[in-house]
């Protein structure tokens, strides 16, 4: 049971890990703490938390785990509010989609709680952002990524993972640098991209007439490019030289379908295309074989 839950950005992410907690019955007392009045305020009328804090320090005065849910921009400032205010007992960890920064930041920030600090991200999300757009079972079957530092204990480490398996996620460890190298390739990449191309097309004279004539295909290519503009230029600038590299590795595929299109070998792009679609299904095959197995688990618990 965590007496007291301090979450620091009460949006998608913080509200959705407040709203499972609450319901695995895993907290009694959270608290939030965020930039928007009304986001607060919906917050508590949604049960996400009991109260809103003044600020983060205040929030996380006598808490037994805070979760740090704001963009990874903001995280350095708000490790300096909280710092001198932690308990010696409080473990801290977050949510931020990459993790070498919000480590060096820790090391910076919080240098006399690295013992409690277990950084983390939660491989859930939507293109929608803000407290109404959270769900308590947002990261049921999903993964949990934990990059513990070599001074975090294990009391720190299992009290997240705790925390996490409450919610129905599924937990993993790498290190921060295994972290973002393999985020770059299969989230971040993917959202630079998406948000390229409906900008690339917005820009056109014929833009609203493309839109126009967009359909399914568009629509699922493109949905992430509907999520937050400042979440995720921090992030990318966050984790620009992993992010480089895969841009630099795309760049060299597109270029070999270009050049496969100009001479018309279709026999070529046709593997290329089968190979991507037996990755694809296998994956996809998988992903929902493990949801399902997560599901039967569950379910034999109750």
């Amino acid at each position: 049971m965590i007496e007291k839950l301090a979450i620091v950005g009460v949006g998608l992410i913080g509200g959705s890990f407040a709203m499972a907690l609450r319901k695995a019955g895993m907290v009694r007392e959270i608290v939030g703490v965020g930039r928007s009045a009304g986001n607060l305020q919906e917050a508590l009328r949604c049960g996400a938390i009991d109260r809103i804090a003044s600020g983060a320090a205040s929030a996380v005065q006598d808490a037994e785990l805070v979760m740090l849910a704001v963009p990874v921009g903001q995280m350095a400032a708000v490790m300096q509010q909280i710092a001198p205010h932690l308990a010696a007992h409080t473990v801290v960890t977050d949510a931020g989609s990459t993790k070498g920064d919000v480590v060096a930041l820790a090391r910076q920030y919080l240098p006399q709680h690295l013992a409690l600090f277990v950084p983390g991200h939660p491989i859930a999300g939507a293109e929608k952002s803000g407290v109404g757009a959270a769900d308590a079972g947002l990261f049921h079957g999903r993964q949990a990524v934990l990059t513990p530092l070599p001074e975090t204990v294990s009391e720190a480490t299992d009290r997240v993972r705790d925390a996490w398996l409450a919610c129905g996620a599924r937990v993993a460890e790498m290190s921060p640098e295994e972290h973002d190298r393999i985020f770059a390739a299969v989230s971040h990449l993917p959202h630079l991209l998406a948000f390229a191309l409906v900008d690339e097309i917005a820009s056109r004279s014929n833009g609203k007439e493309l839109f126009g004539y967009a359909a399914g295909g568009f629509r699922d290519f493109t949905r992430i490019a509907g999520s937050s503009p400042e979440m995720w230029r921090d992030i990318c600038l966050a984790n620009r030289d992993a992010l480089l590299q895969e841009l630099d590795t795309y760049q060299s595929q597109l270029e070999r379908l270009h050049a496969l299109l100009e001479q018309g070998d279709g026999a070529a792009l046709e593997r290329v295309f089968d190979r991507a679609s037996q990755a694809r299904n296998a994956w996809a095959s998988q992903n929902d074989l493990t949801t399902e197995t997560q599901r039967h688990r569950e379910n034999s618990k109750t």
